[in-house]
């Protein structure tokens, strides 16, 4: 089990999984999920999407990974930030969690994660990296996989 926090870009990297800060209808958006969707260039990817969808806040999917260096795409849909009283954080643990549940019932022994809810979401970052951090080693404690923390 290992865990690491670096920068670089999500869709370049070579785990047999990345995961995707998805909305719940799995639609390609903007950030994250638009750089995903285009980097894995098939329309075939939303078509796979909208076959899964919708997606609760907190869980996750799986959909194969086109043309990106991953195998899989997992797409996890966090919160939107409201202040922090509306279970945004036990929601957001909830994506990791889940995220890497899906991964590891796929038989990925290695998984990206950007920072889900930092961007458009509105969740602040440190607050976000704290609860990525806290849920990925919690999933460590008892799985052995490799996880990366993705920052652009």
């Amino acid at each position: 089990m290992s865990f690491e926090i670096i920068r670089g870009d999500i869709t370049e990297m070579k785990t047999d999984a990345i995961v995707n800060a998805a909305n719940s209808q799995l639609m390609r958006g903007g950030g994250v999920c638009g750089a995903i969707f285009a980097a894995a260039s098939a329309p075939e990817l939303q078509e796979e999407c909208m076959r899964l969808a919708p997606c609760p806040t907190g869980q996750a999917v799986i959909t194969g990974g086109y043309h990106l260096p991953a195998k899989h795409i997992v797409h996890t849909v966090g919160p939107v930030w409201h202040g922090g009283g509306r279970g945004e954080a036990q929601l957001l643990h909830d994506a990791y969690a889940n995220a890497l549940k899906v991964a590891e019932a796929a038989g990925c022994r290695s998984i990206s994660f950007p920072l889900i809810s930092s961007g458009i979401y509105g969740y602040p970052a440190s607050e976000a990296k704290e609860v990525a951090e806290t849920a990925i080693r919690d999933f460590l404690q008892d799985h052995d996989m490799e996880v990366y923390l993705v920052l652009f």
